[in-house]
């Protein structure tokens, strides 16, 4: 064999010999493992071992068998029964036996624990939480005292009374934030724009200038328009032959440019004589000579 691969290999004899040395050590190593495996005694099974794995093996056992437990019982139904009600003294679990679920029957106990009620049986629609199958299904058991109707009636009446008692007619350049609160429609919000407005304004000389207040639009205005008035109170004018930028300044209704073209051209052509002279600046438009007119006076300055 050596002399076959030493003819193919072209190895030396101590080569070889180390060849051979090192397969014998693989073969040793892989053979240490079978032996000890064979040689080892075998050790018997500790008692109390096995006594622990059993017990630990009947305690899943039991867990296994209460959550099997409570999983059945969470997903059991209950049973849906119809029965004579009064929806605004129901409780919960009553709305679940009728077969609502219980977020439902939830919302609808904290819709009567808020004030809420139910006048009449058909009032039980405007419940979104109740569906208009559920709604089929339960109104013919519903039922309402009368007592309930007829605390209804009471309170709509007094209601109509309080609405009436509030509908006042306040002068918007006299009035205080308490008076304008009172206007139905105008909160404390509004109620001091509204006069931090007219400060700036020098008074309304007319109700739609209420329109220019920061948030009051449209639809607000016409809510509260009959409930105000434009009283004798004269307006805060300005000179505008002595007039200085700063009040100027005040005017919602000038730009810091118109207010400059304003002083300009007294400085070059004297003393404004009247509105006629205003139309000469070309920076004022009709529009804007308009709003300002009820707010500066001609005096001349001696």
């Amino acid at each position: 064999m050596r002399i076959w691969f030493n003819k193919n290999f072209g190895v030396s004899k101590s080569e070889f010999n180390g060849l051979l040395f090192l397969v014998f050590i693989i073969i040793v190593i892989k053979a240490i493992p079978i032996l000890c495996t064979h040689f080892q005694p075998v050790s018997k099974d500790d008692p109390d071992l096995l006594a622990q794995i059993q017990q630990i093996s009947i305690t899943d056992k039991a867990y296994d068998h209460v959550v099997r437990d409570r999983i059945e019982a969470s997903s059991y139904k209950k049973i849906v029964r119809l029965f004579k009600f009064n929806p605004n003294t129901l409780n919960k679990e009553g709305w679940e036996t009728l077969g609502l679920s219980a977020k439902q029957a939830q919302s609808v106990v904290n819709y009567t624990a808020k004030g809420g009620r139910f006048y009449k049986p058909e009032d039980l629609q405007k419940m979104y939480t109740i569906s208009p199958e559920m709604y089929k299904k339960i109104l013919p058991y519903a039922h309402i005292p009368e007592s309930t109707k007829v605390y209804k009636n009471d309170q709509l009446s007094e209601r109509k009374e309080h609405v009436k008692k509030a509908l006042v007619i306040v002068d918007i350049n006299t009035a205080d934030s308490t008076q304008l609160d009172e206007i139905k429609g105008i909160g404390e919000t509004f109620a001091r724009r509204i006069i931090k407005y007219r400060e700036r304004l020098g008074g309304f000389y007319k109700k739609e200038q209420l329109l220019e207040v920061y948030g009051l639009d449209s639809v607000k205005y016409a809510e509260i328009k009959d409930q105000i008035k434009i009283g004798n109170t004269p307006l805060k004018t300005i000179n505008i032959n002595t007039a200085g930028f700063n009040d100027l300044k005040r005017s919602p209704y000038l730009s810091f440019k118109q207010i400059n073209a304003i002083i300009q051209y007294r400085r070059q052509h004297g003393h404004y004589t009247g509105v006629a002279d205003l139309k000469k600046i070309i920076l004022l438009n009709q529009e804007v000579i308009d709003k300002i007119t009820p707010y500066i006076s001609f005096q001349k300055e001696y």
